[in-house]
């Protein structure tokens, strides 16, 4: 099978930046589950569990009606920050299923 890798991305900060991130900022799935970050760098995990629900729809070509191929943004959900993030499509790694739990 074939999933994107991707990266989430802050693409907008309208509040203050409670957690320390800026726009630029990002993390990188993949190889299906490994989660990666920039050297000296971090990212929110309240932030990443807002996009954790969309992770497995974007890993995954989707019909090109569907919702979930159309829609990349997600917000973190600290009302303070107004923090936006958006998950590109990086690259693609081929796995084996069996190879999987």
């Amino acid at each position: 099978m074939t999933l994107f890798d991707l990266r989430v991305v802050v693409e907008s900060i309208e509040g203050r930046s409670v957690c320390g991130m800026r726009v630029g900022d990002y993390c990188e799935v993949v190889s299906s589950n490994e989660l990666r970050i920039p050297e000296g760098k971090h990212f929110c995990i309240y932030a990443l569990q807002a996009a954790m629900p969309m992770i497995p729809a974007k890993q995954r070509q989707l019909p090109a009606a569907d919702w979930l191929e159309k829609d990349t943004r997600v917000a973190c959900p600290d009302p303070e920050e107004r923090l936006i993030m958006r998950i590109d499509r990086i690259g693609t790694v081929d796995l084996v299923s069996d190879d999987l739990t």
